[in-house]
């Protein structure tokens, strides 16, 4: 389950930091408007709002990759992954040939 949060969370940040910039470099804060008035927020609390908005768009698309990721049969059942299906593995079992000092 962690693994799974991590891949949707951390590139959705990622996103939104990008998004924040990219937007927030064309748009002032101070010009943003809600239907007919302008928003009753600081320039730092548009900042924040927006920020927040952009991850939450961003958790929503990683999320629909990651469960589109999901190997499934025929039938569109997801299949049990098996054991042995390690994305690296673990710490202790890597041999560490970079740091030998066999010749």
């Amino acid at each position: 389950m962690g693994r799974w949060l991590m891949s949707v969370l951390w590139p959705a940040f990622l996103l939104a930091c990008l998004m924040e910039v990219l937007v927030f470099s064309m748009v002032d804060p101070n010009d943003v408007h809600w239907a007919v008035e302008t928003l009753a927020l600081s320039r730092m609390g548009i900042y924040t709002v927006a920020f927040f908005l952009f991850w939450a768009i961003g958790m929503g698309a990683c999320a629909l990759a990651v469960l589109l990721a999901i190997p499934t049969d025929a039938a569109g059942r997801a299949k049990p992954l098996p054991a042995t299906s390690r994305v690296a593995p673990p710490i202790d079992a890597v041999e560490d040939d970079y740091f030998s000092t066999k010749p």
